[in-house]
């Protein structure tokens, strides 16, 4: 297998897994079916495991530099001596105002993967309205063809700090610029309220905005310029909250739309999700992920537990690059190590069970060395204050049982020296 080849394989099965790598196209008039890439990528993921580690390695070896491939793939991980990937820098200017950084305690997490086509997904709660899991192309995604309502349940009410991930596929304007009234709407609570203490977030392509928890349209309403529009239909988006008490941020892949410092949005055991769309204008969703945000500063963490745990450093799947969304949380990190001269870290990498035990400590160990090269290089941290440690799937934080289980074991931990 050439290394070419394994990451293209990848980058289709991390995109298809819900994972935050960019926009990958799931339109039907695609030139070739994302399933067939992602059959593909699986076989080689399941049967070519031996493989993965020697890419994976081989990836972080010294060599010379190819100008066509550096073309053709501008994030690809660059080769230092110390055998450690360096991913290329993100544009700046593009991601400053890009802030996200996920929850480390999931309350809920489907990606539709252990779902019967056919079927309602049966993590959420179904209200009412045509929505079913489908096997489109391989991949498996839950398809919603007319007004619907569906509830995000969690097994206690939404804290004060929480992140909400959805990564939902828009379809492509019947007349090539208007996109569908109301595509998806989230609000807390079972009921529609949009009362004083109840904010009601309503998105599409082109536009969003917010009624209830002291907003109104059109005031609240924050245009998506025309030219990012494209990159949001017939290929998945990514809608990333933040809440932290009334404090509100949201984007979408990488543009903040929303920076706001209070924001009453309900705070119950559920999320309802309203999705308007037809036969049509069909919107599918790729995955749902809340999660609690359970320490605001990593140093208050660290001093109480002696560790703090990250799913915000993100990786292409079976590789150690560092995906540019990362950038918030290595900032955080480098930012606590310079405001405190004497703390040294030690950097655990950690994956899910997927694949055999040996590739999986060895990708674990190059994503902790990349994680290290990446502080130094791009955020002027002393190496020297950082160790690294690769443990692969040995130390599961939760079972790895349901997808929601893999999803948190796929982590990074900085533990206190």
């Amino acid at each position: 297998m050439k290394l070419t080849r394994a990451v293209a394989l990848r980058t289709v099965v991390m995109v298809l897994a819900g994972l935050t790598v960019g926009s990958a196209s799931l339109s039907p008039i695609s030139a070739q079916g994302i399933g067939a890439l992602k059959k593909r990528a699986e076989e080689a993921r399941k049967k070519l495991e031996d493989e993965a580690r020697k890419v994976s390695a081989d990836s972080a070896k010294p060599k010379a530099a190819d100008s066509s491939k550096t073309a053709a793939a501008p994030q690809a991980a660059a080769v230092v001596p110390n055998k450690t990937a360096v991913p290329v820098k993100a544009d700046a200017k593009v991601w400053e105002n890009y802030d996200f950084v996920p929850g480390n305690k999931i309350l809920f997490y489907t990606d539709f993967s252990e779902d019967k086509v056919g079927n309602f997904a049966r993590g959420l709660k179904y209200q009412s309205g045509p929505a079913e899991v489908v096997d489109r192309d391989g991949v498996k995604v839950l398809r919603v063809t007319g007004p619907a309502e569906f509830l995000i349940p969690m097994a206690k009410k939404l804290p004060q700090r929480f992140t909400l991930e959805i990564d939902i596929l828009a379809p492509l304007p019947k007349d090539g610029e208007h996109d569908v009234h109301q595509m998806l709407t989230f609000e807390g609570g079972a009921e529609r309220d949009r009362g004083a203490q109840s904010a009601s977030v309503v998105w599409m392509t082109s536009n969003a905005w917010i009624a209830g928890g002291g907003q109104f349209y059109p005031k609240s309403s924050v245009e998506i310029p025309a030219a990012i529009r494209p990159s949001l239909r017939g290929t998945v988006a990514h809608l990333r909250v933040l809440m932290d008490s009334g404090y509100f941020k949201m984007y979408v892949n990488e543009r903040r739309l929303y920076n706001m410092p209070e924001l009453a949005f309900r705070r119950d055991s559920v999320i309802r999700l309203e999705v308007n769309a037809s036969d049509e204008e069909t919107v599918y969703f790729t995955s749902v992920r809340v999660a609690e945000s359970e320490t605001d500063v990593l140093y208050d963490a660290l001093a109480a537990k002696g560790r703090w745990v990250t799913q915000g450093i993100l990786f292409a799947t079976g590789k150690s690059e560092i995906q540019p969304e990362s950038r918030p949380v290595l900032k955080e990190i480098a930012s606590t190590l310079k405001q405190h001269a004497d703390l040294k870290i030690l950097i655990e990498g950690h994956t899910d069970n997927v694949g055999s035990a040996a590739s999986n400590l060895a990708l674990s160990d190059a994503r902790a060395a990349a994680v290290k090269t990446a502080l130094a290089a791009d955020y002027g941290v002393d190496g020297a204050r950082i160790t690294t440690k690769g443990l692969g799937d040995t130390k599961p934080a939760v079972p790895n049982t349901y997808a929601s289980g893999r999803a948190q074991n796929r982590r990074v931990e900085i533990v206190k020296q």
